[in-house]
């Protein structure tokens, strides 16, 4: 209530201090209520709540006429609600007024004539975007690009432009040589999804989704072949799930490459994702559901939506997207169950999340290796952990060969022996899971520290740790590790370097602050070992065991002397 009130008195300090209103309007001649509105609307948009900014806006949409900055409130409002079409409307009505000169309108009313195949229009709005408005380098690349799809689909050929954005443009030259049909496309995704410098395999799918359409079927089955489903992202699974039930028409369903609308949108998805990288999610939420406009045939990316409003806390708005996804998308299905366990674990409890999701895999004929690894995390995650050996062993057993996948599994498999303090099936798991991948810093973390809490091979266990340390010198938990492990073997000064270090990444996490208590206490700083100690009682995080444990060391000090 406080922020709310401090915003409102300085948005009016504003009003005396500069020319709000661009037209000669006075206050007399704004009523006070719609002032008001205009407010509280602005403050519920800059704290991110836009079903609240909305319905103030609409209270107050007099001032369209009187605000220049009203109007693009109020469209970025519209949009963010997923009211895209309402939001070109009222654009096309304040289009000759200046209010509406803002980068966001224009590509709205370019968009809007895009999809009506008016592409002479949407280059001519384009071409009329003023100079100031290009100076922010995402408005020059979306410009820039919007301009050269247009072109494309104008003329059907490649337009080789003058303006190059890294593999932005190559992405953008891969799908307009898909749309035409281009001799060079195969060649071009191919580049695309081998491509190094970061993860394109999204990309694999609209491949598939190329082969298919051009009856290419035994080249798109190679490919989807080469994929493990517990390591494939969740587009391309429900990809190569389609493939190997033979549902070959559901690809065309949802994308293609023909489709001018659908190109474009992936387009508009990629821009998402580069103001989401930018942390500038307002950008990110406003282009996301553009591309949802140009294709709402493509509801996967809306599972982004929904992870995003999970994430926020917004818990009923999330269950409402993922009512999108249904039983023909097995994969996308499993995911909004997933997170509906998510939702009630964070609403009501683990043990009511667990029997949701434990009622709803189990009316699922031969479920796939994901669906079973799903489960096991689920038990492992809420404490189960011989249901999830049980899970684990039975995906284990489905891999012949020593794999990455299975070296993880290994890895999850004994953490979960080790939580029941079955040290030699842990033990077994963890050497096992080295032995495929010895440089997994994870692992090796993992098991020279469940060493160290049994005062089992100290020295080589902290070989172990120097390993995992020299590939992963920022990761809090193996700092925390091998600081630790310095304690055991009364090297408290360095100890103490790399346990302080842990605590400035992880101020809020319990065990490290109690080992930083621990090795201040041998260091003789006890007034500051107390001090941390006392930290960890009043973290959520710390389990009842521990909270035992630093009660009595707060009275007595730690058992090692």
């Amino acid at each position: 209530m406080l922020n709310k009130k401090l915003i409102i008195i300085f948005i009016i300090s504003l009003l005396y201090q500069s020319p709000l209103f661009s037209k000669s309007v006075s206050f007399d001649e704004i009523n006070s209520k719609n002032l008001s509105n205009y407010f509280s609307g602005i403050v519920a948009f800059e704290n991110k709540d836009n079903s609240e900014a909305l319905s103030y806006f609409n209270s107050s949409k007099i001032l369209i006429n009187q605000h220049d900055p009203y109007l693009k409130k109020f469209i970025m409002s519209l949009v963010l609600e997923d009211k895209v079409a309402q939001a070109i409307s009222f654009i096309k009505l304040n289009n000759k007024k200046s209010n509406s000169n803002f980068f966001e309108a224009y590509i709205l009313l370019a968009l809007d004539n895009l999809k009506k195949k008016n592409i002479n229009k949407t280059l001519e709005i384009l071409a009329n975007i003023p100079e100031i408005l290009k100076e922010d380098r995402f408005n020059f690349i979306i410009l820039n690009s919007l301009k050269q799809y247009a072109q494309v689909f104008k003329n059907k050929k490649i337009q080789q432009g003058n303006q190059k954005f890294g593999n932005l443009s190559f992405i953008s030259e891969t799908f307009q040589r898909c749309y035409l049909g281009d001799s060079k496309t195969d060649s071009y995704f191919s580049n695309l999804i081998n491509n190094g410098e970061a993860d394109y395999s999204r990309y694999i799918f609209f491949y598939l989704t190329y082969l298919i359409e051009d009856k290419r079927i035994d080249e798109a089955k190679l490919i989807t072949d080469e994929l493990d489903y517990i390591n494939t992202t969740l587009l391309l699974s429900q990809g190569k799930s389609w493939i190997e039930s033979k549902k070959f028409s559901k690809f065309g369903k949802f994308f293609s490459c023909k489709n001018q609308d659908d190109v474009i949108g992936e387009f508009l998805f990629l821009i998402s994702n580069l103001y989401s990288s930018q942390n500038k999610f307002e950008q990110s939420n406003f282009y996301l559901n553009l591309s949802n406009y140009l294709n709402p045939k493509f509801v996967f990316n809306l599972s982004l939506v929904a992870e995003n409003l999970y994430l926020n806390g917004n818990y009923e708005k999330s269950k409402i997207i993922l009512k999108n996804f249904n039983k023909d998308q097995d994969f996308y299905y499993w995911f909004r169950l997933k997170k509906e366990a998510h939702i009630i674990s964070k609403t009501r409890n683990n043990k009511e999340a667990l029997n949701f999701i434990t009622s709803k895999f189990e009316k699922i004929k031969s479920p796939n290796n994901k669906f079973i690894f799903d489960m096991a995390n689920f038990y492992k995650n809420t404490k189960e952990y011989d249901n999830a050996i049980k899970y684990y062993s039975q995906v284990i057993k489905s891999i012949n060969k020593d794999t990455e996948v299975k070296s993880d599994l290994l890895y999850r498999r004994g953490g979960s022996y080790e939580r029941l303090k079955d040290y030699e099936n842990a033990d077994k798991d963890l050497l096992h899971s080295l032995r495929i991948n010895p440089e997994d810093a994870y692992v090796l973390n993992y098991l020279a520290y469940s060493w160290l809490e049994r005062d089992y091979k100290i020295n080589e266990a902290i070989k172990m740790l120097e390993k995992a340390y020299s590939s992963k010198s920022d990761d809090p938990y193996i700092i925390d590790s091998i600081g630790w492990a310095y304690y055991l073997i009364n090297d408290f000064v360095k100890a103490e370097i790399f346990l302080k270090r842990a605590v400035e990444l992880m101020p809020d996490d319990p065990i490290v602050n109690d080992h930083y208590g621990d090795i201040l206490w041998q260091l003789d700083r006890k007034i500051q070992a107390r001090y941390f100690w006392s930290m960890v009682l009043e973290m959520e995080d710390a389990e009842q065991s521990l909270i035992e444990k630093i009660i009595n060391k707060l009275i007595e000090g730690p058992q090692k002397s």
